[in-house]
Protein backbone atom coordinates (compact mmCIF):
# COMPACT_ATOMS: atom_id res chain seq x y z
CA UNK A 1 0.00 0.00 0.00
CA UNK A 2 1.71 3.39 -0.88
CA UNK A 3 1.60 6.06 2.29
CA UNK A 4 1.39 9.82 1.36
CA UNK A 5 3.86 11.79 3.68
CA UNK A 6 3.11 15.12 4.69
CA UNK A 7 4.20 17.81 7.22
CA UNK A 8 4.06 21.48 8.45
CA UNK A 9 0.91 22.10 7.59
CA UNK A 10 1.16 25.21 10.10
CA UNK A 11 -2.48 26.22 10.17
CA UNK A 12 -2.75 26.34 6.41
CA UNK A 13 -6.11 23.92 6.29
CA UNK A 14 -6.74 25.71 2.46
CA UNK A 15 -3.17 24.00 1.42
CA UNK A 16 -4.05 21.24 3.44
CA UNK A 17 -7.66 20.10 1.73
CA UNK A 18 -5.59 20.65 -2.05
CA UNK A 19 -3.47 17.94 -0.74
CA UNK A 20 -5.64 15.49 0.58
CA UNK A 21 -7.56 16.00 -2.51
CA UNK A 22 -4.52 15.33 -5.00
CA UNK A 23 -3.49 12.20 -2.50
CA UNK A 24 -7.00 11.32 -2.95
CA UNK A 25 -7.39 11.91 -7.04
CA UNK A 26 -4.00 9.40 -6.91
CA UNK A 27 -5.98 6.62 -5.20
CA UNK A 28 -3.74 6.78 -1.65
CA UNK A 29 -5.97 5.54 0.88
CA UNK A 30 -2.86 5.93 3.72
CA UNK A 31 -1.35 9.61 5.18
CA UNK A 32 0.84 9.99 8.11
CA UNK A 33 2.29 13.63 9.63
CA UNK A 34 5.31 14.52 10.79
CA UNK A 35 3.73 17.18 12.50
CA UNK A 36 3.46 21.35 12.37
CA UNK A 37 0.04 20.50 12.31
CA UNK A 38 -0.35 24.49 13.69
CA UNK A 39 1.47 27.48 14.24
CA UNK A 40 1.95 30.63 11.30
CA UNK A 41 -1.36 29.88 10.22
CA UNK A 42 -4.96 31.21 10.62
CA UNK A 43 -6.72 27.91 10.72
CA UNK A 44 -5.07 25.54 13.24
CA UNK A 45 -8.53 23.87 14.52
CA UNK A 46 -9.65 23.26 11.06
CA UNK A 47 -6.10 21.55 10.21
CA UNK A 48 -5.96 19.67 13.48
CA UNK A 49 -9.88 18.37 12.37
CA UNK A 50 -8.77 17.49 8.79
CA UNK A 51 -5.28 15.52 10.26
CA UNK A 52 -7.25 13.68 12.84
CA UNK A 53 -9.51 12.40 10.19
CA UNK A 54 -7.86 11.49 7.23
CA UNK A 55 -3.84 10.80 8.94
CA UNK A 56 -3.64 7.40 10.43
CA UNK A 57 -1.29 8.92 12.69
CA UNK A 58 1.14 12.65 13.45
CA UNK A 59 3.65 13.49 15.23
CA UNK A 60 4.80 16.21 17.37
CA UNK A 61 6.49 19.25 15.73
CA UNK A 62 8.07 21.93 17.47
CA UNK A 63 5.36 23.92 17.26
CA UNK A 64 2.44 22.17 18.39
CA UNK A 65 5.06 21.37 21.07
CA UNK A 66 5.43 25.41 21.65
CA UNK A 67 1.28 25.73 21.24
CA UNK A 68 0.62 22.75 24.02
CA UNK A 69 3.10 23.62 26.33
CA UNK A 70 5.43 26.73 25.80
CA UNK A 71 7.23 28.66 22.49
CA UNK A 72 10.77 28.60 23.98
CA UNK A 73 13.31 30.12 21.70
CA UNK A 74 10.95 31.07 18.58
CA UNK A 75 10.93 34.13 16.90
CA UNK A 76 8.41 37.18 17.94
CA UNK A 77 6.40 35.86 15.12
CA UNK A 78 6.42 32.24 16.02
CA UNK A 79 5.78 33.12 19.69
CA UNK A 80 2.85 35.43 19.10
CA UNK A 81 1.66 32.83 16.82
CA UNK A 82 1.73 29.91 18.80
CA UNK A 83 -0.08 32.29 22.08
CA UNK A 84 -2.95 33.28 18.99
CA UNK A 85 -3.07 29.77 18.33
CA UNK A 86 -3.74 28.32 22.22
CA UNK A 87 -6.17 31.19 22.85
CA UNK A 88 -8.09 30.02 19.09
CA UNK A 89 -7.67 26.66 20.87
CA UNK A 90 -9.41 27.54 23.42
CA UNK A 91 -12.07 29.99 22.67
CA UNK A 92 -13.91 26.44 20.99
CA UNK A 93 -17.22 26.68 22.90
CA UNK A 94 -17.65 22.90 22.09
CA UNK A 95 -15.96 21.50 25.59
CA UNK A 96 -15.70 17.86 24.33
CA UNK A 97 -14.37 18.91 20.73
CA UNK A 98 -12.23 21.21 22.65
CA UNK A 99 -10.96 18.29 25.39
CA UNK A 100 -10.13 16.21 21.79
CA UNK A 101 -8.39 18.74 20.29
CA UNK A 102 -5.89 19.01 23.33
CA UNK A 103 -6.16 15.18 23.87
CA UNK A 104 -5.02 14.55 20.07
CA UNK A 105 -1.71 17.03 20.68
CA UNK A 106 -0.74 15.51 23.88
CA UNK A 107 -0.69 12.05 22.54
CA UNK A 108 1.59 12.98 19.85
CA UNK A 109 4.79 10.99 19.63
CA UNK A 110 7.82 12.34 18.82
CA UNK A 111 9.66 9.37 16.70
CA UNK A 112 8.08 6.23 14.96
CA UNK A 113 9.40 3.24 13.08
CA UNK A 114 7.58 0.93 10.45
CA UNK A 115 8.73 -1.24 7.89
CA UNK A 116 8.81 -0.16 4.47
CA UNK A 117 7.64 -0.71 1.30
CA UNK A 118 10.04 -3.54 0.53
CA UNK A 119 8.53 -5.37 3.80
CA UNK A 120 11.80 -5.79 5.68
CA UNK A 121 13.50 -2.31 5.83
CA UNK A 122 13.06 -0.32 8.46
CA UNK A 123 11.88 3.11 8.15
CA UNK A 124 12.49 6.41 10.82
CA UNK A 125 9.65 9.55 10.95
CA UNK A 126 10.79 12.52 12.76
CA UNK A 127 9.79 15.46 12.44
CA UNK A 128 13.07 17.40 13.29
CA UNK A 129 16.10 15.18 12.90
CA UNK A 130 16.83 11.38 13.32
CA UNK A 131 18.89 12.99 16.64
CA UNK A 132 17.13 15.54 18.13
CA UNK A 133 13.69 14.75 16.96
CA UNK A 134 11.42 18.12 17.77
CA UNK A 135 14.08 20.46 17.02
CA UNK A 136 17.26 19.84 15.18
CA UNK A 137 16.93 21.38 11.20
CA UNK A 138 18.97 19.29 8.88
CA UNK A 139 19.74 22.06 6.18
CA UNK A 140 20.80 21.11 2.53
CA UNK A 141 24.06 22.88 3.37
CA UNK A 142 24.80 20.99 5.72
CA UNK A 143 26.51 18.49 2.87
CA UNK A 144 29.10 20.99 2.30
CA UNK A 145 29.38 23.13 6.01
CA UNK A 146 28.74 20.45 8.14
CA UNK A 147 29.79 17.10 7.39
CA UNK A 148 30.54 16.29 10.47
CA UNK A 149 26.95 16.89 11.63
CA UNK A 150 25.28 14.99 9.15
CA UNK A 151 27.43 12.07 9.83
CA UNK A 152 26.45 12.11 13.70
CA UNK A 153 22.66 12.27 12.23
CA UNK A 154 22.95 9.37 10.27
CA UNK A 155 24.08 6.95 13.02
CA UNK A 156 20.86 7.11 14.21
CA UNK A 157 19.40 5.91 10.67
CA UNK A 158 19.25 2.36 10.12
CA UNK A 159 18.38 2.69 5.95
CA UNK A 160 15.76 5.45 5.49
CA UNK A 161 14.13 8.22 7.33
CA UNK A 162 11.54 11.11 6.91
CA UNK A 163 11.56 14.33 8.44
CA UNK A 164 10.60 18.09 8.17
CA UNK A 165 10.85 21.43 10.27
CA UNK A 166 13.35 23.14 7.06
CA UNK A 167 10.05 23.26 4.79
CA UNK A 168 12.68 22.50 2.27
CA UNK A 169 11.80 19.07 0.27
CA UNK A 170 15.06 16.61 -1.07
CA UNK A 171 17.09 14.09 -0.21
CA UNK A 172 19.92 13.59 1.95
CA UNK A 173 21.94 10.63 1.33
CA UNK A 174 25.24 9.07 3.69
CA UNK A 175 27.63 10.66 1.33
CA UNK A 176 27.33 13.41 2.30
CA UNK A 177 25.00 14.77 -0.72
CA UNK A 178 21.68 16.64 -1.01
CA UNK A 179 19.36 16.57 -4.62
CA UNK A 180 16.43 18.61 -4.16
CA UNK A 181 13.53 17.18 -6.30
CA UNK A 182 14.26 18.87 -9.59
CA UNK A 183 17.92 16.76 -9.85
CA UNK A 184 16.07 13.47 -9.70
CA UNK A 185 14.31 11.55 -12.72
CA UNK A 186 10.33 12.31 -12.89
CA UNK A 187 11.14 13.62 -9.11
CA UNK A 188 11.01 9.98 -7.74
CA UNK A 189 13.96 8.81 -5.87
CA UNK A 190 14.70 4.99 -5.84
CA UNK A 191 15.49 3.18 -3.23
CA UNK A 192 18.49 1.32 -2.76
CA UNK A 193 20.78 -1.12 -0.66
CA UNK A 194 23.80 0.65 -1.17
CA UNK A 195 23.07 3.90 0.71
CA UNK A 196 20.97 5.76 3.68
CA UNK A 197 19.10 8.26 3.13
CA UNK A 198 17.01 10.79 5.17
CA UNK A 199 13.98 12.30 3.06
CA UNK A 200 12.78 15.71 3.78
CA UNK A 201 9.00 16.09 2.45
CA UNK A 202 8.67 19.46 2.15
CA UNK A 203 6.34 21.74 3.70
CA UNK A 204 2.24 21.43 2.87
CA UNK A 205 1.31 24.74 4.82
CA UNK A 206 4.71 27.23 4.27
CA UNK A 207 7.08 25.80 1.69
CA UNK A 208 10.41 27.80 2.34
CA UNK A 209 12.44 26.60 -1.47
CA UNK A 210 10.79 29.01 -3.85
CA UNK A 211 8.33 27.13 -5.09
CA UNK A 212 4.48 28.35 -3.45
CA UNK A 213 2.93 25.18 -3.62
CA UNK A 214 1.95 22.41 -1.52
CA UNK A 215 4.67 19.53 -1.30
CA UNK A 216 4.50 15.94 0.31
CA UNK A 217 5.80 12.90 -0.83
CA UNK A 218 4.41 9.24 -2.06
CA UNK A 219 6.52 6.33 -0.50
CA UNK A 220 5.50 3.52 -3.30
CA UNK A 221 5.79 0.01 -3.02
CA UNK A 222 8.50 -2.02 -4.72
CA UNK A 223 8.00 -2.96 -8.55
CA UNK A 224 4.48 -0.90 -9.18
CA UNK A 225 3.77 1.95 -11.65
CA UNK A 226 3.46 5.51 -10.37
CA UNK A 227 1.71 8.67 -12.26
CA UNK A 228 3.80 11.96 -12.89
CA UNK A 229 2.30 15.13 -12.47
CA UNK A 230 2.05 14.95 -16.30
CA UNK A 231 0.33 11.90 -16.56
CA UNK A 232 3.24 9.61 -17.40
CA UNK A 233 3.77 6.24 -15.57
CA UNK A 234 7.28 5.58 -13.85
CA UNK A 235 8.27 2.48 -12.51
CA UNK A 236 9.31 1.90 -9.35
CA UNK A 237 12.67 -0.22 -8.69
CA UNK A 238 12.77 -3.56 -6.12
CA UNK A 239 13.27 -1.96 -3.14
CA UNK A 240 10.80 0.64 -3.70
CA UNK A 241 10.69 4.76 -4.29
CA UNK A 242 9.86 8.13 -2.62
CA UNK A 243 8.03 10.32 -5.23
CA UNK A 244 8.07 14.16 -4.58
CA UNK A 245 4.41 16.15 -5.48
CA UNK A 246 3.96 19.91 -5.72
CA UNK A 247 0.06 20.89 -5.40
CA UNK A 248 -1.44 24.08 -6.15
CA UNK A 249 -3.88 26.31 -3.53
CA UNK A 250 -5.40 29.15 -3.13
CA UNK A 251 -2.78 30.77 -1.74
CA UNK A 252 -5.03 34.55 -1.79
CA UNK A 253 -7.40 32.77 0.52
CA UNK A 254 -5.03 31.84 3.25
CA UNK A 255 -2.76 35.11 2.71
CA UNK A 256 -6.23 36.94 3.67
CA UNK A 257 -7.22 35.31 6.43
CA UNK A 258 -3.67 35.83 8.06
CA UNK A 259 -3.85 39.38 7.22
CA UNK A 260 -7.68 39.80 9.16
CA UNK A 261 -6.30 38.47 12.47
CA UNK A 262 -3.85 41.01 14.27
CA UNK A 263 -1.54 39.02 16.31
CA UNK A 264 -0.02 36.97 13.16
CA UNK A 265 2.16 39.33 11.44
CA UNK A 266 1.69 40.54 7.80
CA UNK A 267 4.74 38.64 6.66
CA UNK A 268 3.61 35.39 7.54
CA UNK A 269 1.38 36.21 4.32
CA UNK A 270 3.55 37.74 2.19
CA UNK A 271 6.39 35.14 2.30
CA UNK A 272 3.16 32.13 1.14
CA UNK A 273 3.51 33.48 -2.32
CA UNK A 274 7.28 33.42 -2.64
CA UNK A 275 7.61 30.37 -1.37
CA UNK A 276 10.12 31.17 1.44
Amino acid sequence: MPTAILSDVHGNAEALQAVLADIASRGVTRVVSLGDIIGYGPEPLRSIDLVRQHCAWSLMGNHDFGVLYEPTNFNPQAESAAYWTRDAMDAEPDETLRAQRYEFLGKLKVRLVETGPDGRTPILFVHGSPRRPINEYIFPDDVVNSPDKLGTIFEKVQRIAFCGHTHVPGVFTDEPDFYPPSELTDQLYQLTDSEKAIVNVGSVGQPRDLDPRASYVIMHEPNTTAKTDGGASVTVGPMGGIQFVRVPYNIQATATKIKAIPQLHDWLADRLFEGR
